[in-house]
Parts: C-alpha cells; sequence; structure tokens
C-alpha cells in the first residue's frame, strides 16, 4: 500500500500540493486527471521520492519513503516519464540491463534473459539492437514501460505516457498500458484520454489547483461528476 498523508509542496513561494491524503491499494488502478498546471505530474512523482515534499509524509508498505533506499523503492514503484528517459547512448536491451546489473546487482546473464522476456511481452524484441534515436516515439514508450516493467514492481506509475506521442501512436502504448494493468499490477497514470481512463480505472482522482477535489470509483465519476469544472477539465 502506498499512503499520503497531509503531503504539500512548494516550488520557492508557489504552493503545488496542499494537504493531499490519498491511499494506494495493491492491484489498483487509479488514474489521476484535472486541468494543467493542477500537480497531477508533481503528485505522482513525489511517490517513488522523485520530488521531495516540503510537509505530510509518504509510506510504501507502512514505511516512510525517506527511509527506503532509493534503489529498493524504485525496484518495487516502477515509473514510466512523458518523455521516455531512455539512456541515448546504449540500445534497447542494454536500455534494460544497465538498471538491473548498476542498481540492482542483477548479475548480466540473468538481467538479459528478464529484458528480453519484457520486450517480447512489449513487442519490442526484434529491436533489441538498436538505439533510441532509430525508434518512433510508440516504440521508445513502449521500451520505457519494459524498463519499468523489468524488477517485477507492485506499482507502476505513469506520467502522461501518451503526451509525447504523434496521436497515431497513442492507441498502440494505451493496449501495451491495458494489458499490463490486467495482469494484476498496481497502477498509478496521471493522463488526459478519458475513455482510455473510463475502460480501464477502479477509481479516478480529480485534482485543481495543487489539491485533490474527488476521489472516487470509476463509475461514479463518469456518471455522477461532483462539480461542473471536473465535466469541463475531464471530459467524458
Amino acid at each position: 500500500m502506498i499512503k499520503l498523508e497531509n503531503v504539500s509542496k512548494k516550488f520557492g513561494k508557489n504552493n503545488v500540493l496542499t494537504s493531499i491524503n490519498l491511499t494506494f491499494c495493491k492491484e489498483e488502478v487509479v488514474v489521476i486527471c484535472g486541468p494543467s498546471g493542477s500537480g497531477k505530474s508533481t503528485l505522482i512523482k513525489t511517490i517513488n521520492g522523485l520530488e521531495p515534499i516540503n510537509g505530510g509524509a509518504i509510506s510504501y508498505n507502512g514505511r516512510n519513503i525517506d527511509q527506503i533506499p532509493a534503489t529498493t523503492l524504485s525496484k518495487h514503484v516502477g515509473m514510466v516519464f512523458q518523455d521516455f528517459g531512455l539512456f541515448a547512448n546504449k540500445t534497447v536491451l542494454d536500455n534494460l540491463v544497465v538498471p538491473q546489473v548498476v542498481v540492482h546487482q542483477v548479475n548480466r546473464a540473468t538481467a538479459v534473459e528478464k529484458a528480453i522476456e519484457q520486450l517480447s511481452a512489449l513487442g519490442m524484441a526484434a529491436h533489441k539492437d538498436k538505439y533510441p534515436d532509430q525508434l518512433s516515439g510508440g516504440q521508445k514508450q513502449r521500451v520505457a514501460i519494459a524498463r519499468a516493467l523489468v524488477t517485477k514492481p507492485e506499482y507502476v506509475l505513469f506520467d502522461e505516457p501518451t503526451s509525447a506521442l504523434d496521436p497515431e501512436m497513442v492507441g498502440d502504448v494505451l493496449s501495451a498500458i491495458e494489458k499490463i494493468v490486467e495482469s494484476g499490477i498496481g497502477a498509478v497514470i496521471v493522463t488526459h484520454e478519458m475513455a482510455f481512463a473510463k475502460r480501464i480505472s477502479d477509481r479516478v482522482i480529480f485534482m485543481d489547483a495543487g489539491r485533490v477535489v474527488e476521489s472516487s470509483k470509476s463509475e461514479d465519476f463518469f456518471n455522477e461528476p461532483k462539480s461542473q469544472e471536473q465535466v469541463c477539465s475531464c471530459p467524458r
């Protein structure tokens, strides 16, 4: 379980997150939506320590994340970024192998085996010897997803995974994410793709101005919106 208690975050004098209280359960798929600048991406980055918080506490399975080594936390809570975050000077295969070997001390032979298994699951094994600049945006994101999954995390955080893609590539990446969450992995997904969110989410969180306005079961969120702002900002 991931738990946020009274979390706040500032950039300079600006309050980016205010009094955030949320719980993310194992195997739950949660979508975070809201207007641009509402704090969605900042929130998701605080969950695995990429953004330090100014107040409150975040815990993973009852332990404050400040007390968990970053390498341990990243093994259990994977991350997929808007801009892919791939190593430009390494092949697709090594983008999955090197983090396992260097960060998690997996021997290379085992790391290669795990990497190929994950790339195959996402239809990218044939591209394992290519470099990121030889791939399309959709292919890069599938590699990034494979890298996040290769350590068999309990949760994966997706920060607007389709925002940097050409429109024709969005559906391919969304389909890959759907298959992943159907396997039972916990997921927290920041997205504006609301038809996709409606299909896969157990719960939807709506944010505005750094605050959680609503956290509801998916069917309640889409069928009985609590405010006009949600209707306008998160098209159904």
